[in-house]
C-alpha cells in the first residue's frame, strides 16, 4: 500500500512540470456542449429538491461530484490530462479553496456569537434587523452579517405563521445588496480591489443606487410584513422559545476574531510581495497563503474558545456549510469552460452577449453591462463574472475608475445586486436557505424564489437602469 501511494505521489510530481506548461483553454474553440454539465448541476439544484427531496437531501454531494466528473473526464480525454490538470488546480487553488476557507471562517465565527433575549418579530423589529444587517454586510461581508443575524431573526419570528418572506427579504438585503459598498462586502468587489480599484471607490460611486435599492426593499418588506402580521392567527399564543434574559451577546470573543478575519482579508489586498509559488501553472502569492492559513487558525481558535452552550443555543451545525462546500465544488469545476467561452469575447460561443454590451460607436453601454453582468451573476459565480466584464471593458483600473466610471459602477452593481436573483447567485443565499430549512421554515423552491426576485427585484433594477445606467 505504501509503495502504491509512493508511486502515485511520484507520478503526480512528475506530471506537474507538464501541467505548468499546458496552454490555457481557448474558449473560442469550445462548443456550447461543454456547458451542459454546468447547466446540469444548476437544474439539479433547481429541480431535484422538488422531484426527489429525500434522495437530494442524502446525496446532493454525489450529484455535484457526478456533474463535475461529467465535465472533467471528457475534457481530459479531449484536451489531455495536462490541460485538465491545470484547469482543476487553478479552480482549486485560485478560487475554490480560498472561497471555502473564507466562508468557513465567517460561518464559524458568526456562529459563535449568540444574541440572547426574547426578541419578538414585529414588522418594526424585523425591518430594523434587516437595516442593521445591510450596514454590517459592507464591513463584515455578506456571509458574516448573514450568519450573525439569520439565527436570531428566525428565532424572533418562530411564533409567526408566515416566516419565509422574512428570510427571502433577508437574502435580498443582507446577503446581497448590503455588501455593495466596500471590497469587504462581496467577493466581486474584493477581486476589483485586488485588480487596483481604490478601496473607497465603490462607496463613492454606487452609494445612491445602494441606498435606493435597500430603502425600497425595506419599505416593501415593512408593508408586506405588516399585512401578514395583522392577519388572524398569524401570531401564536405561546412563544416556542421564551427567553427571560436581557438582550445581549454571548461568545463575545468572536467579535475580536471577526476583526481578525477582516484584517487578514485587508492585509492580503494591501500587502504586495514578490514571493510567489507556481503550483501546476497556478501562481499562489505569499499574501494569499498568509491570509488563508490565518483564517484557518481563526476558525480553530473560535471553535476552541466558544463555549459549548453558545453553539447549543445557536443550534450551530455544519450542515449548511457542507451543502455550500459540496455544491459549489461542482459549480466551480463545471463553470471552467463557461468562463473560458465568455472570456473569448465576440469570437467565442457567447459572443452575442459580449457584443451586446458595446454601442455601435465602440463605447461601452453601462445599461447593458449592468444587465449582462447581473444576469450571468444570477446563475454563475458573481466573482469570475465580474472579472470577465471588468476585462471586457478594458481591464485598466485607472481608466475604469475615471473615464469609464459609469461602466465600472454598472459592472459592480450588477454583480452584487443581481446575485440575489437566485439561490445560487451568491454563496450566503444558499447558506441562509439551508439554516432556515434546518429550523423548520418552509422556504420557496428554486423557481419559487425566482418568482419573488422577479416580482420585486427586477422592477427595481429596471427603475435603477433608467435613473443611473442610461
Amino acid at each position: 500500500m505504501k509503495l502504491t501511494r509512493g508511486l502515485a505521489v511520484a507520478s503526480l510530481l512528475a506530471a506537474l512540470p507538464g501541467w505548468a506548461l499546458a496552454a490555457d483553454i481557448d474558449g473560442s474553440t469550445l462548443s456550447v456542449l461543454w456547458g451542459v454539465p454546468f447547466a446540469g448541476i444548476l437544474l439539479s439544484i433547481a429541480l431535484m429538491p422538488l422531484l426527489a427531496p429525500i434522495f437530494w437531501h442524502h446525496h446532493f454531494g454525489k450529484v455535484a461530484a457526478a456533474w463535475g466528473l461529467a465535465f472533467l473526464v471528457p475534457f481530459a480525454i479531449t484536451f489531455g490530462p495536462g490541460v485538465a490538470g491545470v484547469s482543476l488546480v487553478h479552480a482549486l487553488l485560485a478560487e475554490y479553496i480560498p472561497f471555502v476557507i473564507l466562508l468557513t471562517a465567517l460561518f464559524t465565527v458568526a456562529g459563535g456569537i449568540f444574541i440572547r433575549g426574547n426578541l419578538h418579530g414585529s414588522p418594526g423589529l424585523n425591518t430594523a434587523i434587516l437595516a442593521i444587517g445591510a450596514v454590517l454586510a459592507s464591513f463584515m461581508g455578506t456571509t458574516g452579517a448573514s450568519m450573525l443575524l439569520i439565527r436570531p431573526l428566525i428565532r424572533a419570528n418562530d411564533n409567526r405563521k408566515h416566516v419565509a418572506h422574512v428570510v427571502v427579504f433577508f437574502i435580498f438585503i443582507v446577503s446581497n445588496a448590503g455588501g455593495s459598498l466596500t471590497p469587504l462586502g462581496d467577493p466581486p468587489l474584493f477581486l476589483g480591489f485586488l485588480k487596483g480599484v481604490d478601496f473607497f471607490w465603490t462607496v463613492s460611486h454606487i452609494f445612491q443606487e445602494t441606498l435606493f435599492l435597500i430603502g425600497a426593499l425595506l419599505a416593501i418588506f415593512f408593508v408586506l410584513d405588516s399585512w401578514y402580521y395583522r392577519r388572524r392567527e398569524e401570531v401564536l399564543k405561546a412563544d416556542p422559545t421564551p427567553d427571560s434574559r436581557s438582550i445581549g451577546f454571548d461568545g463575545k470573543v468572536n467579535f475580536a476574531l471577526l476583526g481578525a478575519v477582516v484584517g487578514l482579508v485587508l492585509l492580503s489586498g494591501f500587502w504586495k510581495s514578490s514571493v510567489v509559488f507556481n503550483i501546476a501553472g497556478t501562481e499562489v502569492g505569499l499574501p494569499g497563503i498568509v491570509r488563508d492559513v490565518g483564517l484557518i487558525i481563526v476558525t480553530l481558535v473560535s471553535l476552541w474558545l466558544t463555549p459549548k452552550k453558545v453553539h447549543e443555543d445557536n443550534q450551530f451545525g455544519w450542515g449548511p456549510m457542507q451543502e455550500v462546500a459540496k455544491l459549489f465544488a461542482g459549480i466551480f469545476l463545471t463553470i471552467i469552460p463557461v468562463i473560458a467561452m465568455l472570456k473569448a469575447g465576440v469570437n467565442g460561443p457567447f459572443g452575442a452577449i459580449v457584443a451586446a454590451v458595446t454601442r455601435p460607436d465602440g463605447s461601452p453601454d453601462p445599461a447593458m453591462y449592468f444587465w449582462a453582468t447581473g444576469a450571468l451573476s444570477s446563475f454563475l459565480d458573481n466573482a469570475p463574472t465580474y472579472l470577465v466584464f471588468f476585462n471586457t471593458a478594458g481591464g485598466d483600473p485607472a481608466v475604469l475608475m475615471t473615464t469609464l466610471a459609469p461602466t465600472l459602477a454598472a459592472i459592480s452593481a450588477g454583480a452584487v445586486f443581481m446575485g440575489a436573483n437566485t439561490y445560487i447567485g451568491n454563496a450566503p443565499n444558499l447558506m441562509v436557505k439551508a439554516i432556515a430549512e434546518d429550523r423548520g421554515v418552509k422556504m420557496p423552491s428554486f423557481f419559487g424564489y425566482m418568482l419573488w426576485s422577479g416580482g420585486i427585484l427586477v422592477p427595481l433594477f429596471i427603475v435603477m437602469t433608467f435613473i443611473w445606467f442610461r
